[in-house]
């Protein structure tokens, strides 16, 4: 059975990658689909994002990482997977991810298993670590090292971060 960790990413944080390093444990294969989320401001390009996941699982095995976009639950059914693996920090994020299971199951049958985060990455969130990196923060506790070296990397470039 095949299972998607469908997310932004931006960037790939410690909690990220223990929801899919968990997930390999229960499905034959992850695929890793990085989306675009126009609501969002992006530190990184979905190119970008790619690469740093791909760095950071490298060694887990099952696992492949894209891209999509439009409807998950289309990208689902052209790929023939029919499980959505999401992780939940707090309560705010089941309300939510329970709202969007119910929403692609209505729409497409697919079924949504809710991981619960570790609980030493609970607190963590892509929207903090970005806030932190564009005031110039250390991220490094929240990233894997590739991560953080790429965050680091824009806040010494010419345009900033």
């Amino acid at each position: 059975m095949r299972a998607i960790c469908p997310g932004s990413f931006d960037p790939v944080t410690h909690g990220h990658v223990d929801v899919v390093r968990r997930a390999t444990g229960l499905f034959e294969e992850v695929v890793v689909a990085v989306g675009a989320n126009t609501s969002k401001s992006a530190l990184f390009s979905p190119a970008e994002r790619v690469e740093m996941l791909q760095e950071v699982l490298a060694d887990v095995e099952r696992v492949r990482v894209t891209t999509f976009s439009g409807l998950l639950v289309d990208y689902c059914r052209e790929h023939g997977i029919g499980t959505v693996v999401k992780g939940l920090r707090f309560a705010a994020d089941f309300d939510y991810e329970l709202q969007m299971a119910q929403m692609n199951s209505r729409l497409s049958g697919l079924e949504t298993v809710l991981l619960p985060t570790s609980p030493q990455w609970g607190y963590v969130s892509s929207s903090l670590v970005r806030e932190i990196a564009r005031l110039g923060g250390d991220v490094s506790a929240f990233v894997p090292p590739a991560t953080a070296r790429r965050v680091a990397g824009l806040a010494s470039s010419p345009e900033g971060g």
